[in-house]
């Protein structure tokens, strides 16, 4: 049999280093001329799970994620997963198969306007239209999604076109360039603006950095650590978690909308609040890191470092430093290296003394107002005793709402590097098990934690099964307190009551996952969790530990500070 369309898009993937494809079975051709080249398919049960496996494997990876899926109802279920990439910056492509070039227009079965369908949620959608376009269309997808700001992009190739035949032209030009690394393209930002920024942290006396997500993707760890050297403490978003060692006296921990009482850093607010001058690295200063922007000083000088020229000032007006994070970073410490940083030395040494007591006294401060023996169990209970078994080969992957909050602020970020993965982009439910997967896939040696509350796994049944048949095992810790918790916790306190659809019915979720050939243990006695869980990183099989824990336990949320309508489960 002679060469079709199908083998060409192959080789274009294969030359950009794809060696995994999220997908099912169509398109059929694409997956079996992949396989015959020793690129590994990767099955999902539902595509808007498949979108965001293919999120976490890239963000994990450092490669540009592949997912496909047929047209239609298939590709629409793509939206979801490819939104969030967009909004983390996050470059997925989306291979999508439609329907036949001589169908179109004529409601042929599953046809649907791709190109408005997708037009939300990714950074451009192309279509192949012909052989001679394969390599064309393919490259500029790939360029596209890792270059600048990252992001998804959708390709179409219709049905007829995957089978065409393609003949050997062996006059035409033989592509070597590789694409499929992010960032592809490192920019700097103005040598001028940098040296005016230094001028101003130097001139400071209280800065202090926040750091988002932007510093996993350019990789900038050795240059924030450089910054904490020269006296500037650093905090992070969420997204940023993992960018610092948290155990250094010059790092804040994640601040934002949960620094109430029970926070690892409720007594640390002063150094975002009082600074006078706020540098941002990749941080979008979004809604949530900034609690409802009311966290970051008014009167503050801002400096922003972002490789997107619109998040730059968007909601802090601020000296413009557009470019990568790494070398604009590393060009910015250089230059504070040369001048003379004395204004801020008295209060680098206060707040280093404070940080550094916090972290000794969290443990002690955190028991006092916590009975961590409890039961119903306690999520910070959980998240201790999981914190105590993490390790430089551990990953943890949290699914959106109450379970994004409880990781970032009981578990300890000790190795500057992404290991700690959150869908903040739009926090929506059910990703946490998906990225899970994506992420086993990404690195099969890392021992893969997801942390996820009842809510969002009943989202993403399903995938236990693909963690079983595609043997990636990973570690689920379902918190069940057979509630939309945080729902349940807002409505009261915004509205004294809530809705009766905040409650749910008795699920077995260890029973689902034993009928999946998953090992399901439900927990109801605290002591024993630490148990199952070092059996299950020691023997390395997919395991669902499902944890009864307080219904009435709720994260150090701001806003839910002092409410008299919320239930007294947190003393």
């Amino acid at each position: 049999m002679g060469r079709i369309v199908a083998d060409n898009i192959v080789d274009a993937l294969e030359r950009h280093g794809v060696s995994e494809i999220f997908g099912q079975s169509i398109p059929s051709k694409v997956f079996l001329a992949a396989t015959a080249r020793g690129i590994r398919q990767v099955g999902y049960r539902t595509e808007n799970a498949g979108a965001a496996m293919a999120d976490a494997y890239a963000r994990v990876s450092g490669k540009v994620a592949v997912v496909a899926a047929q047209n239609g109802p298939a590709a629409a279920l793509l939206v979801p997963g490819l939104a969030e990439a967009l909004k983390a910056s996050i470059p997925v492509v989306a291979l999508v198969q439609d329907v036949a070039v001589r169908s179109r227009d004529r409601n042929a079965f599953q046809e649907l306007d791709h190109f408005r369908l997708f037009s939300g949620v990714a950074k451009s959608t192309r279509r192949i239209e012909s052989a001679d376009h394969v390599d064309d269309a393919i490259d500029m997808a790939f360029v596209e999604a890792a270059s600048g700001r990252p992001g998804p992009v959708v390709l179409l190739v219709p049905v007829d076109v995957i089978d065409e035949p393609i003949g050997e032209d062996t006059a035409a030009p033989q592509r070597r360039n590789r694409y499929g690394r992010y960032p592809l393209d490192r920019t700097l930002a103005d040598p001028g603006a940098i040296a005016g920024a230094a001028d101003l942290i130097a001139s400071s006396r209280r800065p202090v950095a926040i750091v988002g997500g932007g510093v996993h993707t350019a990789g900038a760890y050795a240059e924030v650590e450089a910054l904490q050297n020269l006296g500037v403490p650093v905090a992070t978003t969420v997204m940023g978690k993992g960018a610092v060692d948290e155990t250094s006296p010059m790092s804040v921990g994640v601040v934002g909308y949960f620094m109430a009482a029970r926070s690892r850093t409720e007594r640390l607010r002063f150094v975002v609040e009082e600074a006078d001058l706020v540098l941002l690295v990749g941080n979008r200063t979004n809604q949530n890191g900034t609690d409802s922007w009311s966290l970051y000083p008014e009167g503050a000088t801002y400096i922003h470092i972002d490789v997107d020229g619109l998040e730059v000032g968007r909601n802090y007006e601020a000296s413009r430093l557009v470019g990568d994070a790494k070398l604009t970073l590393g060009a910015l410490t250089q230059a504070l290296g040369e001048r003379d940083l004395s204004a801020m030395q008295s209060w680098s040494a206060t707040v280093s003394e404070r940080i550094a007591h916090e972290h000794a006294t969290f443990d002690r401060r955190l028991a006092e107002a916590v009975t961590l023996s409890a039961t119903p169990i306690r999520p910070e209970r959980i998240l201790h005793d999981l914190d105590g078994c993490l390790d430089a080969n551990s990953l943890v992957v949290a699914d959106a709402s109450y379970s994004s909050i409880w990781v970032a602020n009981f578990l300890t970020a000790r190795n500057p590097v992404r290991r700690f993965l959150t869908p903040r982009g739009l926090a929506g439910l059910g990703w946490g098990l998906p990225f899970a997967l994506g992420a086993k896939a990404a690195m099969p040696d890392a021992t893969v934690h997801c942390v996820t509350g009842d809510g969002g796994f009943g989202h993403v049944w399903a995938e236990m099964e693909t963690a079983v048949r595609m043997q990636l095992p990973v570690i689920i810790t379902v918190l069940n307190n057979q509630t939309l918790g945080y729902q349940m916790h807002s409505e009261l306190v915004l509205h004294g009551d809530y809705t009766d659809i905040c409650h749910f019915s008795h699920v077995d979720h260890a029973g689902i996952a034993n009928a999946c050939g998953v090992r399901g243990v439900r927990i109801t006695d605290p002591d024993d969790y630490l148990l199952e869980l070092r059996r299950a990183i020691d023997e390395k099989v997919p395991t669902l530990l499902e944890v009864m824990i307080d219904p009435d336990a709720y994260p150090p949320i701001t806003s839910f500070q002092g409410s008299g309508t919320l239930p007294n489960g947190n003393q």
